[in-house]
């Protein structure tokens, strides 16, 4: 049921990251990748390298049923772009794949989900400390390890199922009727995260990453505010990922 709709809305904009990965490459060998730009204090940076960025790790709930420690981690995986416009600051797309599932805080009511998701976001990125490898005429040695925080926005989409047990759910589950009729559903993310790049050659950075998503729901669990004994604060989710961060063109 997700996978259609994900490939559905994504269409048109796996065409624009395609775009934006052929402007990238003719930019790394054309007078653009050469073109010197001066940061607010007069000196002369290139913008780029593009980097396809891979990552793998478990998408971690927290909402209506329980934070974290209720969660059941499930596997992530990620796949985007990221470009350097100016010392300290790139841009940057991502598609996500991952579940979610929890079991309940209270024992009384004693619900459980699992859910199958997809995510599309945009973000910046913005490096904590100088790195004089981004300047046209370093000054110092380059960075082998940078610290970053990003923030952006985006949206989810989000296909739950809710069901009694304190146990992760399997084949012999019985889920309850859902309490929408349009699932898998949209929903608005923002990501907001920290990660460490590790330089491991000009082409690879190595970069564990922790984000923080708030989304505009309360349904991610099929669990809503409606439902007696329930918050109506949003739900929200968290990636935890390894990623390698490619340059081909560099």
């Amino acid at each position: 049921m997700l996978l259609p709709v994900i490939r559905r809305h994504l269409l048109p904009a796996l065409l624009f990251v395609s775009l934006l990965v052929s402007y990238s490459a003719s930019a790394q060998t054309s007078p653009e990748r050469r073109k010197r730009y001066f940061s607010n204090s007069g000196r002369p940076y290139h913008r780029g390298p593009f980097r396809i960025t891979l990552g793998g790790g478990v998408g971690l709930y927290n909402g209506d049923l329980g934070g974290p420690s209720y969660s059941f981690p499930g596997p992530a995986v990620s796949l985007g772009g990221l470009y350097l416009i100016r010392p300290q600051l790139a841009v940057g797309g991502e598609f996500s794949y991952f579940k979610l599932g929890s079991k309940d805080k209270a024992t009384e009511r004693n619900l459980a989900f699992t859910s199958k998701n997809g995510s599309a976001v945009g973000f910046l990125r913005y490096e904590l400390f100088r790195d004089e490898g981004e300047y046209a005429s370093p000054r110092s040695p380059i960075s082998l390890i940078k610290p970053y925080v990003t923030a952006g926005g985006g949206f989810i989409f989000y296909d739950p199922k809710s069901y009694i047990g304190p146990k992760r759910a399997d084949a012999n589950t019985n889920f309850r009727s859902p309490e929408r009729n349009d699932y898998p559903a949209t929903a608005w993310v923002v990501p907001v995260g920290f990660g460490i790049a590790f330089r491991v050659s000009p082409k690879i950075n190595i970069t564990p990453e922790a984000t923080y998503y708030f989304t505009s729901t309360d349904f991610l669990d099929d669990v809503s505010s409606k439902t007696e004994g329930y918050s109506k604060h949003k739900d929200g989710y968290g990636l935890l990922q390894v990623k390698l961060e490619y340059a081909p063109w560099h």
